[in-house]
């Protein structure tokens, strides 16, 4: 058995600051954590988000799709493209 040496008052208002200030440092680590945790989650929820936003548009994008006996060119986007006139049947140049 450990028999305890009675401690001084000094000795024991020392012991109570260091334990006290333990425990504040603590007390910090435990809330910086937790804020933190809280950020991961939120920040989880806007990334789940974004996922499901790509997915539908992806949904959209292969909706769209004509079947594969369909030889028309795609048009994906749903931009409006003008029909080709036919003095343009040439390529385009860049100059």
């Amino acid at each position: 058995m450990d028999e305890q040496t009675p401690l001084s008052p000094s000795q024991s208002d020392s012991e109570l600051d260091a334990l006290c200030a333990s425990m504040k440092r603590l007390s910090e680590k435990v809330q910086t954590i937790t804020e933190a945790v809280k950020d991961l989650s939120r920040n989880r929820v806007q990334l789940e988000d974004k996922i499901e936003d790509a997915q539908k548009r992806i949904q959209h994008i292969l909706s769209r799709l004509p079947e594969q006996s369909d030889g028309r060119q795609l048009n994906l986007l749903g931009e409006v493209v003008a029909p080709p006139t036919p003095e343009d049947g040439n390529e385009p140049t860049t100059h």
